[in-house]
Formats: structure tokens, C-alpha cells, sequence
């Protein structure tokens, strides 16, 4: 089970990689692809070609952690991104219900409502 905070930054790169790639192979992407510290604490989200496996890299308690998961008989689906977009920042509940296996492009979220500014 993977735990994630309400203000945990989850970056999904939207192309596919090769998954083969372990902990030292997904830091590099991390730092070449997306230009990113993979020490920050971020959940760095990263598909295989045909969209049934998923690896997730985060840096946690003085190392690197790898999730992997493979569905048996269905596929991944990406949120809606933004024409010309190489990753796309999602929350925790979108990437728990995509998983699960939830088509997440069919979610419909209510208004998310937000304190006023202080001026």
C-alpha cells in the first residue's frame, strides 16, 4: 500500500519508458527528462509502453523507494493533459483511484474551494 500526504507533488511523465529500469536508471530520468530533484519528496509517476505497469520513485527515510504494479487485465489511463504537455501534475486521489484501475478521465470533481486572499 502506498501512503501518500494531502500535499504530496506527484509529477506523472506522460510518455511511456522502458521499465526495466530500476532505482539509479529512474533518478536519472527524474533529473535529465524532467528536470527534477529527486530528493525532493515528489512521487515521480512512470508508465510502461502498453500501459499495464507502473513505477512510481520517491525518496524517503535516507533512500529511494520503488512501487511497482502490474493490472492483470485492464490498462492505465491518463488524466486529461494539456496539448503539447510531457508530464502533468495530479494529487493523491487521482493517482490512487488510477491504481485501482478507475478510468480517471471520467471523474467529475466538485468545485474545489479555496480560503480568500488576504490583501
Amino acid at each position: 500500500m502506498l501512503s501518500i500526504g494531502p500535499g504530496t507533488r506527484i509529477m506523472m511523465a506522460i510518455e511511456p519508458i522502458d521499465l526495466r529500469r530500476g532505482h539509479d536508471g529512474l533518478v536519472t530520468m527524474v533529473r535529465e527528462r524532467c528536470g527534477a530533484d529527486p530528493y525532493s519528496g515528489e512521487l515521480y509517476v512512470f508508465f510502461g509502453r502498453r500501459m499495464d505497469r507502473v513505477k512510481i520513485l520517491f525518496f524517503s527515510a535516507g533512500g529511494f523507494v520503488v512501487y511497482y504494479k502490474r493490472l492483470e487485465r485492464s490498462r492505465f489511463t491518463l488524466p486529461p493533459v494539456p496539448p503539447g504537455a510531457d508530464r502533468v501534475l495530479v494529487d493523491g486521489a487521482t493517482l490512487a483511484m488510477l491504481l485501482d484501475g478507475v478510468d480517471v478521465r471520467s471523474i467529475k470533481r466538485a468545485p474545489r474551494w479555496n480560503p480568500p486572499q488576504k490583501t
